[in-house]
């Protein structure tokens, strides 16, 4: 009996989809919404959006009150110490710069950031032009056959010149979990601070900053069911009171003259500007219906629907998979067949999943490779999909051979 999604019928995107012939296998990319989400970006936008805490009207205090209301949420979900620990950034992207130019004034030349050989382009750039502009040394941790950080190597290239690891969660090309608290305490060891790049792994449980021991700690709303547009950036409070100001604008400021300005501490000094609100209150939706799903059953689908895929490439000849995925993702090229035709044909029979070098360019490079075929999975998945997938899969193989 093919496997069936419990969470399907709460996802209008995804039955539009399928009304359409389309099988969404994206997810990686961008996550479809739950109608809680959508119920709840409608339902400020259309009963009177306001700027938030600068209103004394009834419009703006009720918009105000729904956007810390996530902040609680959030704080809640990532079990972070206090609710001040959480900024509200535009995305994993955007809260890895701010990041990278807060931390800027620690870093002397001939100081080391650490990075691995898997990061999506947005923990790598960030790090890289911060390397260039100070003359820092950007050191690359090697991976293993499976696609895991080599923690012996590692242990030897993280040493008293590290100041900063930056880490992903869970690879977007590889789709492995990484030994992140072996990591994490390579690095307190020498005094070094920690990001984690959480863009993958944060919607798969609920992430721990108690128990993950890092500094920092990014995700995007879109990856999460909810918005884009928004993420969230945690930092313990002692890690956030190093970070300078990035961005300057209303909101941030305590006192100002033409002269000179005093600015808040985190998170409002943090977040300049007239924010995301409309997303950033979808984006509680989104941590309500994720936080009320139970963990186990969501556990056991993925990992019944991730054994399906694996199990289906490794039965189709020429298939090379990369890495040893563990969830939710599986990267793969085939032998003579070009990725980006592949994805062409597979997208003629309403099959949507991605080709290219998923913004991690010098991972696939290291691979040799110009590009692979990423198919990912969402909660609202099933067996049916899968089943779609692999008839579109043998059929383009043919026309290809």
């Amino acid at each position: 009996m093919s496997l069936i999604s419990p969470w399907r019928a709460d996802f209008p995107g995804i039955l539009a989809l399928a009304a359409e012939g389309q099988t969404y296998l994206d997810s990686a990319a961008t996550a479809q919404k739950p109608q809680a989400v959508l119920d709840a970006l409608l339902g400020y936008l259309a009963g009177g959006a306001a700027n938030v805490h600068r209103a004394q009207h009834l419009p703006g205090e009720r918009a105000t009150r729904a956007f810390e209301a996530t902040r609680d949420k959030a704080a809640t979900w990532l079990n972070a110490a206090s609710r001040e620990e959480i900024l509200f950034t535009r995305g994993s992207t955007e809260a890895l710069n701010l990041l990278a130019y807060s931390l800027e004034h620690l870093l002397q030349p001939g100081d080391e950031i650490v990075i691995s050989a898997l990061e999506h382009h947005a923990n790598l750039l960030p790090w890289q032009q911060l390397a260039l502009r100070r003359g820092l040394k950007l050191v690359v941790l090697p991976l293993d056959a499976a696609g895991s950080i080599d923690l012996a190597h590692a242990a030897q290239l993280i040493g008293p010149r590290t100041r900063l690891l930056a880490l992903s969660q869970l690879s977007n090309v590889l789709g492995r979990w990484q030994p992140l608290r072996e990591l994490l305490a390579m690095a307190r060891t020498h005094g070094a601070l920690s990001v984690v790049d959480g863009a993958q792994g944060a919607v798969h449980g609920r992430p721990d900053m108690q128990a993950l021991g890092c500094d920092f700690y990014v995700c995007s709303g879109h990856k999460l069911y909810g918005p884009d547009g928004v993420g969230l950036l945690y930092g313990r409070n002692q890690a956030l009171a190093q970070l300078r100001h990035w961005q300057f604008g209303g909101e941030m400021v305590l006192d100002a003259d033409y002269q000179s300005a005093r600015f808040r501490p985190a998170p409002l000094g943090f977040e300049a500007g007239t924010p995301p609100v409309s997303a950033v209150i979808a984006l509680g939706a989104a941590l309500d219906w994720l936080s009320a799903q139970n963990q186990a059953a969501v556990t056991q689908h993925e990992a019944t629907l991730h054994a399906e895929l694996l199990a289906g490439l490794a039965a189709r000849q020429g298939v090379r998979l990369l890495g040893q995925p563990q969830l939710a993702l599986a990267s793969f090229t085939i032998d003579g067949i070009h990725n980006a035709d592949l994805a062409h044909l597979l997208t003629e029979q309403g099959i949507a999943v991605r080709a290219g070098h998923h913004c991690a360019m010098p991972l696939l490079k290291s691979l040799g490779l110009s590009g692979a075929i990423r198919v990912s999975l969402g909660l609202y998945n099933d067996g049916e999909d899968l089943t779609h997938f692999f008839d579109a899969l043998d059929q383009a193989l043919e026309l290809l051979r």
